[in-house]
């Protein structure tokens, strides 16, 4: 009896490791708004890096994170690392294509509390006076990225934290229309 008990709870275990094996490789989170201000003011936002303490999510996440900058202040190789809490870890990120109020590419790396390697683009069109900006981050999926995406929405979890983004950057750039 023993052994029929130990043979299933193997199976199980094999057939769970193969759903999680056959999950995508890849993932892919966008998120877009539109915002009421002229590509040129969001791009700014956006491209130097400095800046992102005041609509960040993450920022408000941990306010004492430890943050170090290095390269230009904004734009190509400028790049930002931080060390914080639980809830943002630590991690860096480069501008690695930054075409004025069109294109801003980054290498987003996280040390802690895994260790991974994604792509963020942010892209802006202008819409009449306003801006349609859209954030995206792509990568990879490991084995144990895989699991985790089974057990919990990374597309809603970070998605969510794109929309808060979007929200303070709007805060941030919009000018209140007088009534």
């Amino acid at each position: 009896m023993l052994i029929y008990i130990l043979v299933g709870f193997l199976a199980i275990i094999i057939l769970f490791l193969i759903f999680v094996a056959l999950q995508p490789n890849d993932f892919r989170i966008t998120r877009a708004a539109t915002v009421a201000a002229p590509p040129a003011i969001v791009f700014e936002q956006v491209n130097d890096l400095h800046k992102w303490n005041a609509w960040s999510p993450w920022a408000r996440m941990d306010p004492d994170a430890r943050n170090t900058y290095e390269g230009p202040v904004a734009g190509v190789g400028a790049s930002f690392a931080w060390a914080g809490n639980k809830k943002v870890g630590e991690g860096r990120m480069t501008i690695t294509d930054s075409q004025p109020c069109e294109r801003i590419g980054i290498k987003l790396e996280f040390f802690k509390p895994f260790v991974a390697t994604n792509r963020v683009d942010f892209t802006f069109k202008p819409d009449g006076d306003q801006t349609e900006i859209v954030w995206e981050m792509s990568g990879k999926n490991s084995f144990v990225g895989k699991i985790f995406t089974l057990l919990m929405s990374c597309d809603k979890m970070i998605g969510s934290q794109f929309e808060q983004g979007f929200s303070n950057l709007k805060s941030i750039v919009e000018i209140p229309v007088a009534t």
